[in-house]
């Protein structure tokens, strides 16, 4: 199972954004999901830095690794090892 969370209605909203990420992180891990798809979008590049960051600090070692697109730079998917 896959998870998908698109960033892009809610990229000013602070505590949205929070939210959503908390929400789609701990539903992959009830559903022992293999990956969620975050797609942050092109942009400036500061909502992916401001994902990544989130990841590394609140998520450590819950998840197996993060790998960004080297195709299409505005996605990044978090892989899980159950």
């Amino acid at each position: 199972m896959n998870l998908k969370l698109d960033l892009h209605d809610i990229y000013s909203e602070g505590k949205q954004l929070e939210k959503a990420l908390v929400d789609i992180l701990s539903q992959a891990e009830s559903k022992k999901a293999k990956m969620v798809e975050i797609i942050p979008g092109k942009g400036s590049g500061q909502l992916k830095k401001y994902v990544l960051r989130f990841l590394e600090k609140n998520y450590k070692g819950k998840y197996h690794r993060i790998e960004k697109d080297d195709k299409n730079w505005g996605r990044i998917f978090v892989h899980y090892r159950w």
